[in-house]
């Protein structure tokens, strides 16, 4: 969810491009026989704190590699930074980035190393491979844990009013209707801060998948249209529903996202559409997140397969154009295997689970992502759309903000989304657009 990088977990402001730290020149060691590596990350504390463990960590296992470390600007400023630096033969040795469609816009065969079949993948797990994946080749591993995008949700609430998390969107309805009846906000709605607005559409994913297995390459392909596809649409139909049915809080047109995550922490709303990402940064305020607040995916229509949308890590990468790939390659391993997660798990509370075979969530791991760790484990999981397509239309949280505010029908907003990825995919030159 490019619209923005607190979306992802990481709600901090974004800085002016740090002074890039000078880096070991050449391939050969140092005369003290040491190797060092750059490696370039955004400057999200998140971001920041995670690197600095696992380079740490890292170091320590292996003192002849010495990793300098460089932050940009989240955003389109650090994508403009990161395709620049790519495209001149700038770029640091290892940098950490998105995985998913973002991937394709860096050009990765001209750009990166080609890790196929190389040993730094052996604890990657399966399913992560793809977002990491173009062309058929392989360039990156995961960092940090998976994000879980769908319903935060009160457990103190829950328990006083005896109610259980739902599997289907009937349950779901008739658990807002004795949550209203309690005099509680049932669904909390921050539409003064817009990006908030799209989580119904955008962690239904997981729905559509499994309702329509092809999507995503139809799509791609200009075949398939959100108006057109029933369990595509239901977002921007539940999205309706839930302020047509009263469900949402008094002044949600000018309550911002703050406000929500007090609201639901406190217990004066059950239900927020929002990523499992946005729990770790509470913790520090509002200790008590970390078992108050649960999560589950957004429900469909069959209590069997339900399921639930998530956020992939982003990816570490190697730069082609590096003289130091032993040690880059040896640095990637190592933040792929168990021992990096439980480097990382002692200064960063992870809101998932870990993509890396092998790796535990910590004892004290929230309970947010002990819930979204029991999806993944019995397999009923998906990855957000836009880790599957590159086709994201810019308007999407103003057009999520009419539907949910009761101005736009749902199947006319579902149709002015289909209209607003045209001008992007036609830009992405896609086939068929």
């Amino acid at each position: 969810m490019r619209t923005s990088h607190r979306m992802l977990g990481t709600a901090v402001a974004v800085l002016a491009m740090a002074a890039l730290t000078s880096c070991g020149s050449g391939s050969e060691p140092a005369a003290d026989g040491t190797v060092t590596l750059s490696l370039l990350v955004d400057n999200s504390q998140a971001s920041v704190d995670t690197a600095k463990a696992l380079t740490d960590a890292f170091m320590q296992a292996n003192p002849t590699v010495k990793i300098d470390t460089e932050t940009r600007p989240g955003g389109s400023e650090g994508d403009n930074i990161v395709k620049t630096r790519l495209s001149t033969g700038d770029m640091s040795d290892v940098f950490w980035y998105n995985s998913g469609s973002l991937l394709q816009a860096l050009n990765p065969a001209q750009t990166m190393v080609d890790l196929t079949g190389d040993p730094v993948l052996a604890n990657v797990q399966k399913d992560y491979l793809p977002v990491v994946t173009q062309g058929g080749k392989v360039y990156g591993v995961p960092v940090g844990s998976v994000n879980g995008g769908g319903i935060l949700y009160n457990r103190k609430v829950y328990e006083k009013l005896g109610l259980q998390p739902p599997k289907t969107w009937a349950d779901f309805t008739a658990n807002n209707e004795k949550i209203k009846a309690a005099k509680i906000t049932p669904v909390i709605t921050t539409f003064k801060d817009t990006w908030t607005s799209q989580l119904f559409v955008l962690g239904d994913y997981y729905n559509v998948q499994t309702t329509v297995p092809g999507f995503a390459q139809d799509y791609t392909a200009n075949k398939v249209k959100f108006a057109t596809t029933p369990a595509a649409r239901a977002g921007f139909d539940h999205l309706a529903e839930v302020h047509a049915k009263g469900y949402v809080n008094e002044g949600f047109g000018t309550a911002t996202y703050d406000q929500g995550l007090k609201m639901l922490i406190e217990g004066e709303g059950a239900h927020y559409a929002m990523l499992s990402g946005n729990v770790p940064p509470l913790l520090a305020t509002h200790p008590q997140a970390a078992t108050d607040v649960g999560f589950f995916g957004i429900p469909g229509d069959d209590p069997a397969k339900h399921g639930a949308t998530v956020w992939e890590p982003g990816g570490l990468y190697i730069a082609k154009t590096t003289e130091r790939l032993d040690a880059a390659k040896k640095f990637l391993a190592f933040a792929a295997s168990p021992a990096a997660a439980d480097a990382i798990n002692k200064v960063v509370q992870p809101s998932g689970p870990y993509r890396i075979q092998g790796a535990k969530l910590p004892d004290n791991a929230i309970q947010v992502a002990k819930d979204l760790q029991a999806y993944i484990d019995k397999g009923a999981s998906a990855p957000a759309l836009e880790f599957v397509s590159p086709v994201k239309g810019p308007s999407l949280e103003q057009i999520t903000v009419a539907v949910g505010s009761g101005l736009t029908p749902p199947a006319e907003g579902a149709t002015q989304y289909d209209r607003d990825v045209e001008k992007q995919a036609k830009q992405l030159g896609l086939a068929g657009w």
